[in-house]
C-alpha cells in the first residue's frame, strides 16, 4: 500500500494536456516571421526591366561543320565537344533542330536579357516596312503576263506526262500480247501444267 500512496502524484493518464497559450504564442511568432519573408521577397529592389524581342543582327551557323568527322573526347572542354555550343548559356546541344529551339527558347532570351514579349508596331513603321520592301524588290520583275505563260507551261508539261503514260500503257499491252505460247508438252515437263487437275 505504500507503493499506493508514492503514485498519488504522478499523472500516468498518458493523454496529452494542451496549453492554449503556449499554442497561440507559437501561432503568432509564425504569422510574424512570415510577415518578414513577405516585405523582404517584396523590397528586394526594382524588378528587372529586359528589352522586347528583336531580330537576330547574324547568320545562324548550321552547316559550317556538316560532313566533317570529330574525335569526341571526355575531358575536352564543352566549346570542343559534339554537337552545338552555345557560349551565352554555356551548354551543348546534340542536333540542329535543338539547336534551333534553343537560340529562340525562353532560357536563352532571357540570358541575353530580353523579355519573350514582342513590341508593338505602330501603322507608321508598319507603312515604312512596307515602303522599303518595295524598293528593295526590283519594279517589273513579276507581271499577269508572266503568270498567264507559266500557267500555259505547266499545263503543257502536264499534257506530256499524260501522254508519256498512255504510251508506256500500250507498250505495256503490247509486251503482253507478245509473250509466245509455251507447248503444253514442254509445260507438262516442266511442271507447270496440271497443277489441281489430271490429264489421263
Amino acid at each position: 500500500m505504500a507503493s499506493s500512496n508514492n503514485a498519488l502524484g504522478v499523472d500516468n493518464t498518458f493523454r496529452k494536456k494542451f496549453d492554449r497559450e503556449e499554442y497561440l504564442e507559437r501561432a503568432r511568432e509564425r504569422e510574424k516571421q512570415e510577415a518578414e519573408g513577405r516585405s523582404k521577397s517584396q523590397s528586394k529592389g526594382p524588378a528587372v526591366q529586359r528589352k522586347p524581342l528583336k531580330h537576330r543582327d547574324y547568320e545562324v551557323d548550321l552547316e559550317s561543320r556538316l560532313g566533317k568527322t570529330q574525335v569526341v573526347t571526355p575531358v575536352a572542354p564543352l566549346s570542343q565537344q559534339a554537337g552545338y555550343f552555345c557560349s551565352v548559356c554555356e551548354c551543348v546541344v546534340k542536333d540542329s533542330a535543338n539547336y534551333l529551339d534553343h537560340i529562340n527558347g525562353k532560357k536563352h532570351q532571357r540570358a541575353l536579357g530580353m523579355s519573350m514579349r514582342v513590341e508593338r508596331a505602330s501603322l507608321k513603321q508598319v507603312q515604312e516596312r512596307f515602303e522599303q520592301l518595295k524598293k528593295r524588290k526590283p519594279p517589273g520583275s513579276f507581271s499577269e503576263q508572266d503568270l498567264d505563260e507559266r500557267i500555259i507551261k505547266q499545263q503543257e508539261e502536264e499534257e506530256e506526262r499524260k501522254r508519256q503514260r498512255r504510251e508506256r500503257k500500250k507498250e505495256k499491252k503490247k509486251a503482253a500480247e507478245e509473250e509466245p505460247e509455251i507447248d503444253p508438252d514442254v509445260a507438262a515437263m516442266m511442271g507447270f501444267g496440271g497443277f489441281g487437275s489430271s490429264k489421263k
